[in-house]
């Protein structure tokens, strides 16, 4: 969905200092759309907002990405409210759609423990944006297409936003929501040589690298559009997500103080996940009462433990706490049972002229899994190598967190510095301080976030603003 329309006509950008404080957004997915919600229901005096993004649309960034309207969320709708405070926002959004009503009365008379399509949740996501954008008279918001390369602190104390535009922006605030710290990849890498494939493999044959979510969304997309070729899954791994309940898993969590070292913390929520199966609950409610501590945790444990999560126990907890629809995990299990689809645990390397190259876990053997088709599904990392994430810690407005995993943040998105403080008018939104903040890839822990981080702006940059 494109979000230009929305805007004032195309943008010339300037370099002057203007009366009315500039903000700038940098990434157009959901923490960004997210910031701008927030900014413009938070902030209550007159400002100017800029969205800057390559894309000309917007698909929700990695974690929402699709190439197909139908694909489901793997978040129940009582999850996804971007209005803070109010958990039923989405849900009554859906009551009010007469044709979505019509489509689902299962859930009469009130939808919050379904699934929905990903593009459902966009269009209720921009047309609260545009509620927000219309309800402010004295703000202007406008979009530019070019890449961010560099930012950089003026001599006034402001942000310049370098571009390839010649002319670049000052602004007040600036607020990065560029969720992995990089471009969109492309969904889908076709082999350059499919007929020398196609000579080498016996059936049609896809590979999908991954193991998260949209592994999944991809090999249902390929079997709803009819292929019923071989399928190989790889993940470095071995781990897919598992499924949600059929209805509701309150969160629960043992009260008694939580261990302090990573194998006790691990053998605790264990045995809490086996007691509560016992006691007629699941593991999920667990998992979901485990993240109400997530954070507390994280911060508790010293560097070479979250190292250490990080290597052997990040694949199984993701696995564990981003989990499909009931239905889609049945399907995913009904085909690795039947075969058409295998799942490989070990790592993916170069692309070659009929496959891809493939270490198998355990080995050092590099073997060639040959394939016509090649899907990388597979979340990126931030690059902190990028240009635009070099600019800020060559400048010594970021560093990155102490696993390298992103750049360091505190809870309200404040980039953090080695000595502890934090750089003032500079955010950063969602997941690219996964490395700081455990689940801030999730639409609650954004949503959050983002009005805890429009708060201090209304706060600290116009004295005068009160949250409405």
């Amino acid at each position: 969905m494109t979000v230009q329309g929305l805007f004032a006509s195309k943008f010339k950008t300037t370099a002057r200092v203007s009366a009315v404080p500039r903000i700038a957004i940098v990434g157009r997915g959901f923490s960004g759309m997210m910031s701008a919600i927030a900014l413009m229901k938070t902030v209550r005096t007159p400002f100017h907002l800029q969205l800057f993004d390559p894309n000309s649309s917007v698909s929700g960034g990695q974690a929402l990405s699709s190439a197909r309207a139908s694909t489901i969320l793997n978040t129940r709708v009582r999850d996804l409210s971007v209005s803070l405070g109010d958990a039923d926002d989405f849900n009554d959004w859906l009551c009010s759609n007469a044709e979505f009503r019509a489509a689902v009365r299962a859930a009469i008379p009130g939808f919050r423990q379904i699934f929905v399509p990903k593009a459902l949740f966009s269009d209720y996501v921009y047309q609260r944006f545009s509620e927000a954008l219309a309800a402010r008279k004295d703000i202007t918001v406008q979009v530019c297409h070019e890449p961010v390369v560099a930012i950089r602190r003026s001599d006034a104390n402001r942000f310049l936003l370098e571009s390839a535009h010649p002319a670049n922006p000052l602004f007040d605030t600036v607020v990065l929501a560029t969720g992995y710290g990089l471009s969109e990849p492309e969904p889908e890498t076709e082999d350059r040589s499919p007929v020398r494939a196609q000579r080498l493999v016996a059936r049609p044959h896809a590979v999908l690298l991954g193991s998260g979510i949209r592994v999944v969304d991809q090999l249902l997309q390929l079997r709803d559009s009819g292929y019923t070729g071989q399928i190989t899954i790889v993940s470095k791994h071995g781990f897919l997500p598992q499924s949600h309940t059929p209805n509701s898993a309150d969160p629960v969590f043992p009260a008694e103080a939580l261990p302090q070292k990573l194998p006790e913390i691990v053998r605790f929520i264990r045995t809490a996940c086996r007691e509560a199966e016992e006691e007629g609950r699941s593991w999920q409610s667990v998992m979901n009462g485990l993240r109400r501590h997530a954070r507390s945790l994280w911060r508790s444990l010293p560097a070479d433990q979250k190292r250490q999560f990080n290597r052997h126990l990040r694949a199984i907890y993701d696995s564990h706490r981003n989990r499909l629809p009931e239905a889609m995990y049945l399907r995913l299990k009904r085909e690795l049972a039947e075969g058409n689809t295998i799942l490989r645990r070990g790592t993916a390397g170069r692309r070659g002229l009929s496959g891809i190259f493939f270490t198998p876990a355990g080995s050092n053997v590099e073997e060639v899994i040959y394939a016509e088709r090649v899907f990388d599904c597979r979340c990126k990392a931030p690059d902190l190598a990028m240009p635009l994430m070099q600019s800020l810690i060559g400048s010594g407005l970021a560093v990155p967190d102490e696993l390298s995993l992103g750049l360091a943040v505190d809870q309200r998105g404040d980039l953090c510095l080695e000595d502890g403080s934090t750089v003032d008018g500079l955010f950063a939104v969602g997941p690219l301080g996964l490395g700081s903040l455990p689940d801030i890839d999730l639409v609650p822990e954004i949503v959050t976030q983002a009005y805890a981080a429009a708060e201090k702006v209304g706060e600290q940059f116009y004295p005068r603003s009160r949250a409405v």
